[in-house]
């Protein structure tokens, strides 16, 4: 997974580093180069804040599967299990900085970052460190693992939906504003004014 992670970050900056290219060699003919090297500057300096901006939750989290065997054509149950499952994951949130638009106004020394709205970036469950506590087992009656990912998918989807309505989104919005406002004032002269879409 941190492979594919390491691969989009990779993919993401090559992209916005061809469309610097092509936006610099193709400048419309009213932006100065002075105004143009600051904001491609600009625009380089939040790419690299893309991992400082992001905020990340690390949860731990347990339930209960019951897995039961009927009788064929009965309700009559013959063997039962239910498993304590204990796993730990972590969600990222965050702003996709590939898509930000920068502007530098020189006249007013302002500038204007436009950028999306956060988002959930990751929702990752670390199945290498899961446990599975046999509560009551039977050896007839065992659920498949399959089953026990899915629930916890299930459960995982739910805990996003959850922390979303608790303002995670809004908390990522405003971590990222804080971050590229203290990194895009170290030039005391320009006002930094974010904006999202």
């Amino acid at each position: 997974m941190k492979k594919l992670l390491v691969g989009v970050i990779i993919s993401m900056l090559l992209i916005l580093i061809a469309g610097l290219v092509v936006f610099i060699q193709f400048k419309p003919s009213g932006v100065t180069a002075s105004q143009s090297s600051n904001t491609s500057l600009i625009q380089e300096r939040v790419v690299e804040l893309s991992e400082l901006a992001t905020l990340k939750y690390e949860y731990s989290k347990a339930m209960v599967n019951r897995d039961s065997k009927n009788i064929p054509l009965t309700d009559i149950r013959f063997a039962e299990t239910i498993k304590l499952i204990e796993y730990t994951g972590y969600m990222k949130a965050g702003s996709d900085l590939s898509k930000v638009d920068v502007a530098y106004d020189e006249v007013s020394n302002q500038v204007t970052v436009r950028l999306p709205k956060a988002k959930i970036l990751d929702n990752v469950v670390e199945t290498e460190n899961m446990k599975i506590e046999d509560v009551k087992g039977n050896i007839f009656s065992d659920p498949p693992t399959q089953q026990i990912i899915e629930d916890i998918n299930a459960e995982k989807k739910k805990f996003e939906e959850e922390k979303i309505s608790q303002g995670f989104l809004t908390e990522a919005d405003k971590r990222t504003e804080e971050v590229l406002k203290s990194f895009l004032s170290l030039d005391e002269e320009n006002e930094v004014i974010i904006e999202f879409y």
